[in-house]
């Protein structure tokens, strides 16, 4: 399906990209400000799975590791406009259940909060947890997006959910590595 034989094009020199199909846009419209955002989330998650791999929890690096090829659904689902019938790649309605299954696997395992939590407490738990914020700045340059162009179902519910993920998901790893940082409001003050 891909094909990278030559790395560098020129094509983009000028401020533009292509679509899927082959139309060009500015760099900085809002269709590549949104798989952008995407790519930003996966390069971090590609951060997670190192520390969690230093952990030894494959389990978290293999949930870590289909999220990343999800992410690169969502680029090429992003990256083709609405009226584009040449790619099929989608983000699906099974890749959003997926992420809730999980989410209710490891939430399972979990007290209930009764406060707000710090993002950090371990290493891969503050890389988890950097990774939901840049979900939600991805999420916005979706929604954005969607304000004006079609976007799928599926894509706004996954990236939607995929944030509900990592900060379960965060949680999950420091109950397991020394708990969570509770936030304890006007402590400073």
């Amino acid at each position: 399906m891909v094909k990278l034989d030559k790395i560098y094009t020129r094509g983009g020199d000028a401020g533009e990209t292509s679509l899927v199909g082959g139309a060009r846009v500015s760099k900085h419209s809002l269709r590549p400000s949104a798989f952008g955002g995407v790519d930003e989330v996966n390069a971090t998650i590609g951060l997670c799975r190192l520390h969690a791999q230093t952990l030894k929890d494959m389990k978290i690096d293999v949930m870590l590791g289909r999220i990343q090829n999800d992410l690169f659904d969502l680029g090429a689902d992003l990256a083709t406009p609405p009226s584009d019938t040449t790619n099929d790649l989608r983000v699906t309605a099974a890749q959003v259940d997926r992420l809730e299954t999980e989410i209710d696997v490891m939430n399972a395992t979990l007290k209930p909060l009764n406060s707000f939590i710090l993002p950090g407490g371990c290493a891969a738990a503050a890389y988890i947890h950097h990774a939901r914020t840049q979900t939600r700045r991805a999420e916005r340059a979706m929604t954005a997006l969607k304000a004006i162009e079609v976007v799928g179902s599926p894509a706004m519910q996954y990236i939607n959910r995929l944030s509900d993920h990592l900060f379960v998901m965060a949680r999950y790893v420091n109950h397991q590595h020394g708990g969570d940082i509770l936030w304890k409001p006007g402590l400073n003050a």
